[in-house]
Parts: structure tokens; sequence; C-alpha cells
């Protein structure tokens, strides 16, 4: 089984006993078809399928063993705190997505109404969105520099699935990442956020009715991607939790 990661700089490929396993290929298969999405919608629904794909890995006897038998060794305890992290920053996305959808529907209304007083408490509420994001990032950063395991000295077979593992762990945070930087306007896959929005909609004498109209139109669009987001989250979030409680109730047997 080849596993490509940044984070982990391995090159080779690896023997995989359960290499025949369809879970094994539809995880190189899910792991592809999330570097190619061009959306977040699409990247977010490709890594819970990665997880699912863990899912049925951690099913095989075989594996159990292996991750019964390394049940003390650090690395489990590695990818177990890994876990918690995601689940962490899968929590702080929840919430800055639910926090920025009630910002651009009261914005929305403020607009319509050319409520100033509405206008400026959303930009206070940015700023304060906006100090999450930049802790979440640091969090995230953080949590990528616990990750290497390139010193650890094992078979192939165990080492194919600490791999596994850990490239699923990596590519959850280059996708949250991804996520913070589309809610800040900073992905280069990202036309327009939600923020970015807003300068080409104050009530301006040089806006013509028409453009306003097609602006309003895109906050519109914006806060149904922005919900469609939300709930792609929440479906990760439940993913990362029953693979989290997989490994543990196999550790505990």
């Amino acid at each position: 089984m080849a596993l490509r990661s940044k984070a982990l700089h391995h090159g080779r490929s690896l023997s995989f006993p359960s290499q025949s396993h369809p879970s094994v290929s539809h995880f190189n298969e899910n792991l592809a078809k999330m570097e190619a999405s061009t959306t977040m919608e699409a990247k977010l629904n490709a890594l819970r399928n990665l997880y699912s794909d863990i899912d049925d890995l951690l099913m095989l006897p075989h594996i159990q063993h292996i991750i019964s038998q390394e049940c003390q060794t650090k690395w489990i305890d590695q990818v177990l705190d890994g876990y918690i992290g995601l689940l962490d920053a899968c929590t702080t996305a929840k919430d800055l997505f639910s926090q920025i959808k009630q910002q651009v529907q009261e914005l929305l209304s403020a607009l319509r109404r050319n409520d100033v007083n509405g206008i400026n408490n959303y930009h206070i509420s940015k700023k304060k969105s906006k100090k999450m994001i930049l802790k979440s990032l640091k969090d995230l950063r953080s949590l990528r520099c616990k990750k290497n395991v390139s010193s650890l000295d094992k078979d192939d077979e165990t080492m194919a699935l600490v791999c596994m593992l850990k490239e699923a762990e990596s590519v959850t945070i280059d996708v949250f990442e991804g996520l913070l930087s589309y809610v800040m306007g900073n992905n280069v896959q990202t036309k327009s956020s939600a923020w970015s929005l807003v300068s080409k909609i104050m009530p301006s004498k040089k806006v013509s009715n028409q453009s306003e109209e097609t602006n309003l139109n895109e906050m519109k669009e914006m806060e149904s991607n922005i919900q469609i987001l939300e709930q792609e989250i929440e479906c990760l979030f439940r993913q990362l939790i029953k693979t989290r409680v997989f490994l543990l109730n196999i550790l505990n047997h």
C-alpha cells in the first residue's frame, strides 16, 4: 500500500497483508479524490469517506491483532491524542460556521433595512470571529508538529497501519486549515467570502441598484454554502468520534 504524506515525508511503498481488502484501495481512491477536489464540500465528503474506509479496515482481525499488540506503544497514544486535537478543531469549525452563518443573516437583514448600527455590529462580530480563527490555525500548526512518526522502529505491516492513520490525520488538518481560510477569504480556490463581499455591498451612491442586488444574491448564496459546510462538518465530527471509539474498543479488549 503506497501512502503519500507531506507531514510524514514517507515516499516508499509499504506492504500490507490486507492489501487486497477493498477498504485499502478505497482509502487511496478517496485520498486522491479529496486532493483533486476544488470545493470544500467535496473535500469534506471525501474526508468522511476516508475515515469510513479506516473503520472497515479496523474490523479485520489481523489489523485488530496489530493494534492490540501495540497498545502500550507511543504511536498509539499519538494517534488517540491526535483524534482529540481533530475533534477540538472540528468543534471550533462548527462553532465558527454557525457564528458566520448568523452574522451573514443579520447583515443581510441590516442591509435590507439600511441599518447602519446592524452593519457596525457585523464588523464587531467579524473581528471576534477572526481572533477565534487565528487561534484555531495556531492550534492546528501545533497539532501538525506532533505528528512525526518517521523514527518508529516497526515492521512494515505496523508501519503501513501507522502511516495510514497518520495520513488521515494530516489531510484532516489540511482540510480544516482550508475551511478556516475559506471563512477568512484567503483560499485561492475561493472567489469571495462572506467577509470580502461586505465592502461591495455597503451602501454607496456609486453602486447601482442592479449591482447591489447582484451582491445581495451572492451573500444569500454564501449563506447557503456555509449551511451546507456546517452540515458536512457535523457529519465529519460524528465520523471522527466513531473511528476513535472503534480504536479504543480494540485496545480495551
